[in-house]
């Protein structure tokens, strides 16, 4: 047995070719069937007619009807046959007849069958009607017609058949052969011509790829929609979901068949749904979508200069959001040990250089100076915020602000009772990201004071942090929580994170963080309202 790989072509336009030709031969075959019953049809038919006519002509010839009702068969022989193969000629029949009105042949066309009886079953001629149709012509397979002779007194004296055998298949496929030949041949050409512009058509709408090619691609589709970890959402330019692996599901929520359906009869997220309707490039776009952070990235899909489609992906970033805040909260006590240890050093190095030179006046008078700054600073946070992660980032903040010259300062309106463990550590995310920002814009054009103000209202931590900086134009307003976007050197760490970072902890619990200038036209005044909070 021939594998497929032998027979069977490997081109679309070689498959196509293969399909017309059998289906072609299929036709064709059909068609031979139908043609040569259809002929047996018209044979009876028409043949059918002209027997009746030459059996009535001899049943009613006069000479024929005396000879059978005065009984004069055998003296009359001659005449009677010369009747029959006259009527035989003029009719081209195959076989004429006159029997007796058993059936039982007495004169015929020629000696066949004479003596024996003729074919009556299902003939109605014994009962005095004429009668058409199929007969054992002896052997051969034909169409007759019978006639009944009839006296003057209405009964039956003899029977008239005559009969037509008809035509072998050969003789039956030679006469609709010429048709079908040129039937096949009109369609081969028009099947060949068909497959190859047919397949032209489709290699051109499937980039030349043939059909191995394609299944493979399917294959391959289905893998990595169902195994990627990214999630990918593909939209066609009418806004039918083409695209979507499990990932992408699971990530924004959805059931059921997905695929071929509207964007806009999904129940969607408004902000997703917005998103992935939308046609325009985005980068690194974070959505809070209820405990998740996503980061979406769209790109548009053009072909031939036209857009037809954009493919959107979906990045859970909330297990790395969590280690970025963590992260950020470890930097800054980092930084805030660093200042300190600088500080302390420097301080030492006094107290050494006093003691070494005998002042030990002037050492007890600045190691009490010291004392009192440092529990000034501690006071005055602790004073207004209760909550000891939150006063502690403070703390340390100051002394971190001060180490560049600016004083960092918790305004006399705060009022910050301790918090529930989360919503103290997002309050100090913020916070912390919002000082460091606040300190390091005051610092770039020579300001030299952070002013921080925190309160609790109906279980929303409303918390605003105000600098001396260069502020913020108001159409950079839109740009400066996106990630990325940042004032300091390119070749900063870290740079575009912070903001970025604190949007996104004030978006997932369902708060905002907003951004104006200061009063007096300088700086800018950094807003966070972080609801959900609860008394610890």
């Amino acid at each position: 047995m021939w594998s497929r790989s032998r027979w069977w072509p490997a081109t679309l336009a070689g498959q196509f070719l293969v399909l017309q030709l059998t289906v072609l031969l299929a036709v064709v075959a059909v068609a031979s069937v139908v043609s040569v019953q259809q002929s047996d049809a018209d044979f009876r038919d028409t043949r059918g007619a002209l027997l009746r006519d030459a059996a009535e002509s001899l049943a009613n010839t006069a000479a024929i009807r005396d000879a059978f009702v005065e009984d004069r068969i055998e003296s009359n022989r001659g005449t009677l046959t010369s009747y029959t193969q006259r009527t035989r000629g003029n009719y081209q029949a195959g076989g004429v007849y006159l029997t007796d009105a058993d059936g039982v042949v007495l004169v015929s066309s020629d000696i066949a069958g004479r003596g024996e009886k003729i074919d009556l079953d299902g003939s109605t001629v014994q009962r005095l009607r004429a009668w058409t149709g199929d007969v054992d012509d002896f052997g051969d397979r034909a169409i007759a017609a019978q006639v009944p002779i009839i006296d003057d007194g209405g009964e039956l004296v003899g029977i008239s058949m005559v009969a037509q055998t008809y035509p072998s298949w050969a003789e039956r496929a030679r006469g609709v052969l010429p048709d079908l030949i040129t039937f096949a041949g009109l369609g081969l050409g028009l099947g060949v011509a068909g497959s190859l512009l047919l397949s032209r058509l489709i290699r051109r709408r499937t980039r030349g790829l043939e059909p191995a090619a394609i299944a493979a691609l399917a294959d391959q589709r289905e893998a990595l929609l169902h195994s990627i970890r990214e999630g990918v959402f593909a939209v066609a330019d009418d806004g039918t979901v083409t695209v979507m692996s499990d990932s992408a599901r699971e990530l924004i929520g959805l059931d059921g068949d997905v695929e071929s359906r509207r964007v806009d009869d999904l129940d969607l997220d408004p902000a997703v749904r917005d998103l992935l309707a939308d046609d325009t490039a985005i980068r690194d776009h974070v959505v809070v979508l209820g405990e998740r952070v996503l980061v979406v990235n769209r790109n548009p899909v053009v072909e031939r200069g036209r857009r037809v489609a954009s493919v959107t992906t979906l990045r859970d970033r909330t297990e790395l959001l969590a280690l970025q805040s963590e992260l950020s909260a470890r930097e800054s006590i980092t930084n805030t040990l660093r200042a300190q240890t600088h500080e302390f050093h420097n301080q030492l190095h006094t107290i050494s250089g006093l003691v070494q030179l005998g002042e030990y006046d002037e050492v007890s008078r600045l190691v009490g100076t010291l004392s009192r700054r440092r529990a000034e600073i501690s006071d005055a946070v602790t004073s207004r915020v209760e909550d000891p992660a939150v006063a502690a980032l403070l703390i340390a903040k100051t002394s971190l602000a001060a180490e560049r010259r600016v004083d960092l300062e918790v305004t006399s309106g705060s009022e910050l009772p301790r918090l529930d463990p989360e919503t103290s550590t997002d309050v100090g995310t913020v916070l912390g990201n919002l000082v460091d920002n606040a300190v390091d814009a005051s610092v770039s054009v020579g300001g030299t004071s952070v002013e921080v103000e925190l309160h609790l209202d109906a279980g929303t931590v409303c918390l605003a942090v105000s600098d001396t900086g260069p502020g913020v134009p108001p159409d950079r307003v839109g740009e400066i929580f996106r990630r990325g976007w940042s004032t300091k050197a390119a070749t900063d760490e870290g740079r575009g994170v912070g903001l970025a970072l604190v949007q996104v902890v004030c978006e997932r619990r369902g708060g905002a963080i907003t951004v104006r200038p200061r009063p007096d036209g300088t700086g800018a005044v950094f807003e966070a309202r972080l609801p959900g909070a609860e008394v610890g």
